[in-house]
């Protein structure tokens, strides 16, 4: 469980960072921007490494990682459904489209819905610490972004057509039977479909 905690606050800490605009620029003056940018995706990646493992050790030893409910099945479908326009958003934040302009954070929507999706469909305590910090990153940094105006890393509005919309959403939807069929499995170790039953 540790592990886990240990890289939630490396991960989530340094994603705080931009939050903190003072901070930010302060640092970026000090050590320059490029070493900014590679300290921050250094810190980033390895936070996301930790996590990963501390999770995947809660998995293989259940018995440091209490069930605190067992959600029904139905909850394993909403949270199947919700991970649609999740992963449609995901690919949004990187494509200049409509979409995007629209929702003006996808990314943030889209983290937010992931995990709230899975809050619902798990209930051992290592997924309400993982899930659940994020869920709570993401809302305290949407606030944070609408109190300093922020448009985020790509600009708030950027030239796209309707042909950008098709893009996005034609990815999106590869993207998600990807992980419905395949991804999940082969990343996570959990079969998506299978749980549905």
């Amino acid at each position: 469980m540790m592990v886990l905690i240990v890289g939630l606050i490396l991960f989530l800490g340094v994603h705080l960072l931009p939050t903190q605009p003072e901070l930010r620029d302060g640092l970026k003056e000090r050590i320059g921007v490029v070493p900014y940018r590679v300290l921050f995706s250094v810190l980033s990646l390895a936070g996301l490494a930790v996590i990963v493992l501390g999770y995947h050790k809660l998995q293989l030893h259940p018995g440091k990682n209490p069930i605190l409910w067992d959600p029904p099945v139905w909850t394993r479908h909403i949270a199947v459904a919700l991970m649609l326009p999740a992963i449609i958003l995901l690919v949004a934040s990187l494509i200049p489209s409509r979409i995007r302009t629209a929702t003006r954070h996808p990314m943030l929507i889209a983290i937010k819905i992931w995990a709230l999706a899975h809050l619902l469909a798990n209930g051992d305590l290592g997924a309400l610490l993982l899930f659940g910090s994020f869920l709570a990153f993401a809302v305290f940094d949407r606030i944070s972004v609408k109190k300093r105006g922020a448009s985020g890393p790509f600009g708030a509005k950027a030239p796209s057509s309707a042909l950008n919309d098709v893009l996005v959403v034609a990815l999106g939807l590869a993207l998600y039977a990807w992980i419905l069929l395949i991804g999940h499995q082969w990343l996570i170790g959990v079969a998506p479909i299978p749980q549905l039953t």
